[in-house]
């Protein structure tokens, strides 16, 4: 008998920190993520309206790679790292561009989460972690099947991990992943004892 895997699901995973001037760039980015989450009173009262513990500037700017240089430093960076990710899983573009549409600040506080959720209206999707103090939250991942499985039984925890129902990645400052935007994925509670602070982004076809 013999098995094979079917319809894949990737997960793209690098790191900046080996970069000429990654060092710089992150205390640029650290020091930003920092000043929006002091200054942006229309994030700071939607992040309270909507109980998000921490800070996000996802809802209140979506202009931060004009805004502050090290953002648009990270895009640039991110731009060649999505059309990596977009070859890998053999994306027929026809001709039109995966664009950044969207880059947004967290700044997680001790204890905080982000629930379960997909990024609909995009195709590629991901994150760059800032700061990761000791305790930090994963992104769990989620096998997409799941609703699908309904009276299966579960995994035995040696199972190798792409027979996993999720998948836990611990990042390091530096580390970049990217997935398909249907690919749900949460943040558990943050055992740090300080901010998690990381950027993240979506892409769109155009």
């Amino acid at each position: 008998m013999t098995s094979r895997a079917l319809f894949v699901t990737r997960l793209f995973e690098t790191s900046l920190a080996a970069d000429k001037g990654f060092a710089a760039l992150n205390a640029d980015l650290a020091d930003a993520c920092r000043m929006l989450a002091d200054e942006d009173q229309a994030g700071r009262r939607w992040c309270k309206a909507n109980a998000y513990p921490g800070y996000t500037s996802y809802a209140s700017l979506d202009d931060l790679p004009t805004r502050v240089t090290a953002f648009s430093d990270l895009k640039r960076r991110l731009d060649k790292l999505a059309a990596a990710f977009a070859a890998e899983v053999a994306f027929d573009l026809k001709g039109r561009r995966l664009v950044m549409d969207s880059l947004w600040v967290n700044v997680l506080k001790p204890g905080g989460t982000h629930t379960s959720h997909i990024h609909p209206h995009s195709v590629i999707s991901g994150t760059y972690y800032v700061a990761t103090p000791p305790g930090a939250s994963a992104l769990k991942l989620e096998d997409p099947r799941l609703p699908m499985m309904m009276a299966a039984p579960g995994r035995h925890a040696e199972a190798p991990e792409d027979l996993q129902t999720f998948v836990y990645v611990a990042p390091a400052p530096g580390t970049v992943l990217l997935w398909e935007s249907w690919l749900r994925h949460e943040v558990p509670a943050n055992g740090a004892r300080s901010d998690r602070i990381s950027v993240s982004f979506n892409y769109a076809w155009k």
